[in-house]
């Protein structure tokens, strides 16, 4: 029952500042402990002023992700921005003028002026901001935008739900699947909402006492999230571990990735329908609903599809016709801005926070690469005397269960530049199974497959709140199906690196 009390509300709020204020001061307390501690603590031979500076950097990025003191975008943004100012060669002079630092190792700027060694590129940290990557989604979220401005999505999923009738079986895998393949292109938040919108009619009709429905509930989700993994810009855990492969030499094209990933997508969902089959059982064998909306008819509804269209057909002959995903991506942009379909107005509900969240996690690589700290951690530890094996399901499963209590992509951002990094060391151990592409993808896949609590995804989150599914319902399917979809995924990746499928993508 809620209170009206304001006072109530107002200790809350405070108890709640309270508790952020604690935890954002512990992390800053820590990251300026390994700032200011003598570099032979950290056992890395060698260890520069700038690298250290980057452990630090790279500590209170993981430990403000995982405590979410504040939002994960405000987190990259910070990343960024003490990175410019303590490790960039514009970094403040009294930072990195060699005076400070007796004894570290220097380098002459092109003033004369000496100055401490692994300097980044102030060029390279702000590129982070329009990462090819960034702009990848960019043009994804565009296109979800325009959609749901336009009542495309409505039209498109009637037409796609048409198909499987009014049995209550084939309506629930219809359900995942019309889901599935929204989620390949469009904001898996939005596709949620949207189809739990089109569901509520059913939930009406359904008795309480009707099993089923909890199956339909968490049907969403499971679509939402599964359906993610089909596309490079189906979530941004994709997205990050291809542009970290990008950056590493290792070009896998979108339709390359789809490929790979769609039939992975099918086999988990078919799993999923009938998991929910057997734990919520229908007891009725019919389901009637009605989407009511849809598109307007006129020019601007006829552009928006052929748009799409010519997008998604450039996205899928990537290799035909020799242009890469990336630019693809920014055709909608340009197309729906000229049109006059997409106004100033518009582009203010664009994702920005995912956007920036992305871009974090590409400054904070640059900065890893550049200072010469993941070499020298490559350098210092002995990952050829892992189990190649240990390392790699290892990996799966710590960023898997990072997931579940935090951003999938505050997660893969943590986790890929290290990955990046283990896999060059361990490149001869890996190459037998596709090298550090099997390490990486699994990496971004894992963080996908985390949906076992209602704080784990925004449909998740939406999920629950129709009161329809219970927590203890949801991490009973959410750990099933993501311990089946990591074993799947890694079995197909591991098989297919085997056969030497991922050689033709570039190594390290």
């Amino acid at each position: 029952m809620s209170s009206n009390n304001p006072e109530s509300g107002s200790l809350a709020a405070e108890k709640f500042d309270v508790v952020r204020f604690v935890k954002i001061t512990a992390v800053i307390i820590l990251s300026l402990l390994l700032w200011n501690l003598p570099a032979n603590v950290f056992g890395i031979e060698g260890l520069t002023v700038i690298e250290q500076r980057m452990i630090s950097i790279f500590a209170f990025a993981a430990l403000m992700w995982i405590t979410e003191g504040v939002p994960a975008w405000v987190t990259s943004v910070l990343i960024i921005v003490i990175m410019l100012f303590t490790v960039s060669d514009s970094a403040i002079s009294m930072l990195i003028d060699l005076g400070n630092y007796p004894g570290a190792a220097t380098m002459t700027n092109a003033k004369g002026v000496e100055q401490l060694q692994g300097l980044i590129p102030y060029k390279d940290i702000i590129a982070a901001f329009a990462d090819p990557t960034v702009m990848l989604f960019m043009g994804g979220f565009i296109l979800a935008l325009v959609a749901s401005k336009s009542g495309v999505d409505v039209t498109l999923a009637r037409v796609m739900l048409k198909p499987f009738g009014t049995n209550s079986k084939i309506v629930l895998l219809g359900f995942m699947l019309v889901t599935a393949i929204f989620s390949m292109f469009v904001s898996n938040t939005a596709t949620a909402a949207m189809m739990l919108t089109f569901l509520a009619p059913v939930f009406r009709t359904l008795p309480e006492s009707e099993r089923g429905r909890v199956g339909l509930a968490l049907a969403i989700p499971i679509g939402c999230n599964i359906g993610g993994i089909a596309t490079p810009i189906g979530t941004p855990p994709n997205g990050i571990a291809l542009g970290a492969l990008k950056d590493a030499g290792i070009n896998i094209g979108f339709l390359d990735w789809m490929i790979m990933m769609v039939p992975l997508m099918l086999l988990i969902l078919f799993i999923s329908w009938v998991l929910l089959l057997n734990l919520y059982k229908f007891s009725s064998k019919t389901l009637e609903f009605k989407i009511e909306g849809g598109a307007k008819k006129g020019w601007r509804t006829n552009a928006i599809y052929i748009v799409m269209a010519m997008t998604i057909f450039l996205w899928m002959g990537e290799k035909i016709f020799g242009i890469n995903s990336y630019v693809v991506a920014l055709f909608p942009v340009g197309a729906f801005t000229a049109l006059g379909i997409v106004t100033s107005e518009d582009i203010k509900h664009i994702d920005w926070s995912v956007l920036w969240m992305v871009a974090g996690g590409f400054a904070l690589g640059t900065g890893m690469k550049s200072s010469g700290l993941a070499k020298a951690m490559v350098e210092s530890i002995p990952f050829d005397t892992f189990p190649v094996f240990i390392v790699l399901i290892g990996a799966g499963l710590i960023c898997w269960l990072l997931s579940t209590f935090i951003s999938n992509s505050a997660s893969a951002a943590l986790m890929v530049p290290i990955l990046i990094t283990v896999g060059e060391g361990m490149k001869d151990q890996l190459a037998g199974i596709g090298g550090v592409t099997t390490l990486v993808v699994g990496l971004a896949l894992s963080a996908s497959f985390a949906m076992a609590l209602p704080i784990s995804t925004p449909p998740n989150a939406i999920a629950y709140s129709t009161g329809l599914v219970k927590t203890s319902q949801m991490s009973k399917v959410g750990l099933i199906v993501g311990v089946i979809s990591i074993a799947l995924a890694y079995t197909l990746l591991i098989f297919a690196g085997s056969l030497g499928i991922f050689d033709k993508f570039g190594a390290l």
